[in-house]
């Protein structure tokens, strides 16, 4: 990758606002810059003045750690990765509030070329600054990153010659896509604003499509390939359209020389030299990462590419030749990939897995143009050397075949890309140099032993103890003693022999510690869970976390949804067995009180049955004994209605006892 360059000229670091820094082009630029240094003013015949000849040489070290730029802008969400370069971040901010920080900028860069709401917010900044000239502290710079869509829809340059570009210097001349109005709009009052004050320069940087570190609207076609799940990677569109590209740190560097120079040019076309197709890329990622082979597919499926928003899919569909004039003398940009994404593929898939955290492998492209007539009778052949081989070892490869075939199959894109695993094999030291030895195109100096594309980083030796690896066998099914040929016979005359070869001064692990690669030995004396949940943690230990992809948002959003639903059926079934629990118990409650009162009701009638069987002998005698005298006092006392009834009574009935004898 290229080094950022230092800056020319000035001593103290320009103050740089860029808009978004969370995103992919904004977040690399302003890394880029702020990785610029300061470098000391040249002297009278060109050389860097020294410490003594220099009063603020210390002043000026402490300038060069500080760099040339200091970084700030804004961001729309809380950084997922640290951002240290750059030193203040803005979210939420009010007009009035980002104004201010705007004003305290030597420089202000706002990139359109992802989110197309930063257009009005890009515009209504260099208005602000612009009606507040008046009050700058001294001159400040204004610079858009546009998109080369402004050009989509503008007239060839010579309609009997399609092979002529389009340069910097015809900008006058492009028409904009017209999804992309608004951008052609706001270049030209970036320009306009430009040209009426010295002290507030701007520009217009009109970049290709952006590539390098990790990717951005590549990443489809990057990932589809590395993934190694599709047989072919899929062009949109019949994929002759010659699409503007330019690596992001060339672009940045270019934005370095603009701040710099500040060139008299304030339209500048910020693209590489390739001119390549849409097929040529897609073929070239597919070379180098996946298959190979690319298919064509209409341009509306692009469209179900979730990861694609309209603008992207307008810029992938895109088919200008572009040039840019401005970018030569006296720019002096330090291009990472002049020439293009094509012939630049090794650096750009290093890049790649380095930003995305994906293995670590030498690149080795393929030609995409190789001769397929030849490839598949060189495939046959190697196929009858195969079939002849097993013929004559009775179905078994001999061992200088099945070294071919393994390395063949560990210098594959799967391979290179997802890793791999070799279980008991090699099982000698013969075996591994051979299989590992490098080939002459392995080693950039030629005196490498080993091809570090297909070695190992890591070697388990597991060891268990005669006893229990005996035991094992023993307890296996006999379905597996049968498929694994350990009968007791065999399976001691192998471990004899395994451990014999393992005394030996020169084994396997040997040409691994030769290499610097030291084995992780693991002792097994246990098949309990516990035991080698113990083992696994010490192998991810070593080994480190995964260098792959991890669930994208979509498959995210599935487990999500997925996880809702089963919890959402575990709820609405432990409801429904709350519920049916409550009905069943309201059910028996309902069935006891029911039986309860039934109890009562036959209890509290037996008691009357047997109250009124004992009151009928007192009722008899009353009716019988007491009552005729009784009412018949009564009524008399009634008919003479004495002073004291009560006397009258009991008179009477001493004078009318039937029982007075």
């Amino acid at each position: 990758m290229a080094e950022p360059r230092m800056e020319r000229g000035g001593h103290t670091p320009k103050r740089v606002f860029i808009n978004n820094t969370d995103s992919y082009a904004s977040k690399h630029i302003a890394k880029f810059l702020s990785e610029c240094e300061l470098r000391p003013p040249a002297g009278p015949e060109g050389q860097t003045k020294t410490g003594d000849e220099e009063d603020g040489v210390v002043s000026l070290q402490n300038q060069r750690a500080e760099g040339a730029f200091q970084l700030v802008g804004t961001a729309s969400d809380p950084p997922e990765e640290d951002r240290g370069f750059v030193m203040e971040d803005y979210r939420n901010l009010n007009k009035d509030e980002l104004l201010s920080r705007l004003m305290d900028c030597d420089v202000v860069i706002y990139n359109v070329t992802q989110h197309a709401d930063q257009v009005e917010e890009a515009s209504w900044a260099v208005s602000a600054l612009h009606d507040r000239i008046s009050h700058f502290s001294g001159p400040k710079m204004f610079i858009l990153i546009s998109t080369v869509m402004t050009w989509a829809c503008s007239k060839p340059v010579d309609p009997e010659d399609p092979e002529l570009p389009f340069t910097d210097e015809m900008f006058r001349r492009r028409r904009a896509h017209r999804n992309f109005k608004q951008h052609i709009e706001l270049e030209k009052r970036v320009v306009k604003m430009g040209k009426t004050n010295k002290n507030f320069p701007t520009y217009v940087v009109a970049s290709g499509l952006q590539y390098g570190m990790g990717e951005q609207i590549l990443h489809f076609f990057f990932k589809t390939s590395w993934l190694g799940q599709e047989k072919e990677i899929p062009v949109f569109g019949d994929g002759t359209n010659i699409v503007p590209m330019i690596h992001i740190n060339d672009l940045a560097s270019v934005i370095q020389n603009v701040i710099e120079l500040q060139p008299k040019h304030h339209y500048l076309l910020a693209v590489d030299d390739s001119n390549s197709t849409m097929k040529d890329v897609v073929k070239a990622i597919a070379s180098a990462l996946g298959p190979g082979t690319v298919q064509k597919k209409p341009f509306e499926e692009a469209f179900l590419v979730q990861d694609w928003s309209v603008m992207e899919i307008d810029s992938l569909l895109v088919n200008l030749r572009m040039e840019s004039a401005h970018l030569k003398a006296p720019f002096s940009v330090n291009w990472s990939c002049e020439s293009g994404l094509v012939d630049n593929m090794a650096l750009v898939v290093e890049e790649y897995r380095q930003t995305r955290g994906l293995l670590e492998e030498t690149v080795q492209n393929a030609d995409p143009d190789g001769d397929n007539d030849d490839s598949v009778a060189e495939a046959q052949e190697q196929l009858a050397s195969l079939k002849a081989s097993m013929e004559r070892n009775g179905g078994i490869l001999d061992e200088q075949q099945l070294v071919k075939v393994l390395k063949d199959k560990l210098t594959s894109n799967p391979c290179r890309n997802q890793g791999f695993v070799l279980d008991s094999f090699p099982k000698t030291y013969e075996q591994a140099k051979e299989l590992f030895s490098a080939e002459e195109h392995d080693s950039e100096d030629g005196t490498s032993s080993y091809s570090k594309n297909i070695t190992p980083e890591f070697v388990l030796c597991l060891d268990a103890s005669d006893a229990f690896l005996k035991d094992r066998v023993m307890n296996l099914p006999e379905r597996q003693v049968q498929e694994h040929n350990y009968g007791q016979e065999h399976f001691l005359r192998r471990l004899a022999t395994y451990r014999e070869s393992n005394m030996e001064d020169i084994t396997v692990v040997n040409y691994f510690e030769e290499l610097d690669i030291s084995p992780l030995y693991l002792e097994i004396t246990s098949s309990n869970e516990p035991d080698c949940l113990l083992l696994m943690q010490k192998i991810f230990h070593t080994v480190g976390k995964p260098r792959n992809y991890g669930p994208d948002i979509q498959e995210v959003e599935r487990e999500q949804r997925r996880r809702a639903e089963v919890r959402m059926k575990r709820e609405a079934m432990e409801q429904a067995e709350e519920e049916s629990r409550e009905a069943e118990e309201a059910r028996q409650r309902a069935a006891r009180w029911e039986e309860w009162t039934k109890g009562l009701e036959e209890a509290r009638q037996q008691e009357e049955d047997l109250l009124e069987a004992q009151s009928v002998p007192m009722r008899n005698y009353l009716v019988e004994h007491v009552m005729p005298t009784l009412t018949q006092g009564l009524i008399e006392c009634c008919t003479a209605r004495p002073q004291d009834p009560v006397d009258f009574l009991a008179e009477f009935l001493l004078k009318n006892n039937p029982f007075n004898y």
